[in-house]
């Protein structure tokens, strides 16, 4: 019986998306189908580059071929990718960038900052184009762990006007706060004058085009976070957190605020941090210093995604001090953990971006 371009589609229309529940079909993710006899060829756009999904549903196209069109067909399937997007009319500097998620704490000192960088890195590794803003007022450290905090914005154009162009470090757009004062300079600003300091950062910066722009948001609960929450255009946010009793009251705290109705930024998903610790030289040995699946508890009370549990291991701190964050060791287990942090968040963005009006 002859192959035809109707048969290919029909047959993969019994190929669903894990994640967005529906067919690849009536998901438009089906281009270019191409029939020479017994040969098929087809390409699957996928929602991210970073999709952790790809493989299963490579694997289930080509059944889907064999099993409704011909057992004997030949078939090649290119995977690609172009990450969605919510609608918006946006003529600003972040006009090109399709999601911008905000990388939260309720409180200092659990890690937010490291995992931020890594987190960018781990998007970039898997093939997205990816900025961060260190939005970090009183404590900028991108800059540092980027290894470029003796480099500074140059001179860039949007529309005619002039701006910022953006340092970029591990092919990562940065720009930050830290830029703005030397090393034993403190940024001294308060209230509004803190606010507008931040909000050029993301609209005096010619970002071009992004899939992902990472916001490295201040600890806590303030009013720069509401300013920000309220002035760019956030697809989302996640909540970094320890598992102790302490830090997890105040990440409460954090992930109210993003639910807040005059904010109404959707949580993304949990990241607990130094979740165990795993010595060097005992490296299948797990020490819960902090306390046990705090935040995974916390994950399931909320019904909040727990898109990952990472280790406390000496040499994620050294690298980031290095100016090289943990993710480009490519084999080591603390890499491998964000390389699957970027995958699950990427897949987070996708679900969320499904559920509203988006383009790609």
């Amino acid at each position: 019986m002859e192959i035809t371009v109707e048969k290919v589609i029909d047959a993969l229309r019994y190929v669903d998306d894990p994640d967005l529940k529906k067919d690849l079909v009536t998901l438009n993710m089906i281009k270019d189908v191409v029939v020479n006899g017994k040969e098929i060829t087809f390409t699957v756009v996928l929602t991210t580059p970073a999709c952790p999904m790809k493989d299963m549903i490579h694997n289930a196209c080509m059944n889907a071929i064999l099993h409704y069109v011909d057992k004997d067909a030949k078939v090649k399937i290119n995977m690609t990718a172009t990450v969605t997007t919510k609608k918006r009319k946006d003529e600003t500097t972040l006009r090109d960038v399709k999601n911008i998620i905000a990388v939260a704490s309720g409180k200092g000192g659990v890690g937010k900052s490291t995992v931020a960088a890594n987190l960018a890195l781990g998007l970039s590794k898997l093939g997205a184009k990816v900025g961060i803003v260190d939005a970090d007022i009183y404590g900028p450290s991108q800059h540092i762990m980027f290894g470029v905090e003796r480099e500074a914005p140059g001179p860039g154009e949007f529309m005619g006007q002039k701006k910022m162009a953006p340092v970029e470090s591990y092919g990562v757009k940065i720009n930050s706060i830290g830029f703005m004062a030397g090393p034993n300079q403190v940024v001294a600003l308060r209230g509004p004058m803190a606010t507008k300091a931040l909000t050029q950062l993301f609209f005096d910066t010619v970002w071009g085009e992004l899939d992902y722009l990472i916001v490295d948001l201040p600890p806590g609960t303030g009013d720069i976070h509401i300013s920000l929450c309220s002035q760019i255009p956030l697809t989302g946010a996640v909540v970094v957190c320890t598992p102790q009793d302490v830090a997890i009251a105040d990440a409460r705290k954090g992930i109210a605020l993003f639910k807040l109705d005059a904010i109404n930024v959707p949580v993304l998903g949990l990241i607990e941090n130094m979740a165990w610790f795993t010595p060097e030289e005992l490296p299948n040995n797990k020490y819960y210093i902090f306390g046990k699946d705090g935040v995974k508890v916390l994950a399931e009370e909320l019904q909040i995604p727990l898109i990952a549990q990472l280790p406390l291991v000496q040499s994620i701190r050294e690298a980031a001090d290095a100016g090289r964050p943990a993710v480009l060791q490519d084999t080591t287990p603390q890499a491998i953990a964000f390389t699957e942090l970027a995958k699950s968040l990427a897949q987070q963005i996708a679900i969320a971006n499904s559920q509203t009006e988006v383009t790609v």
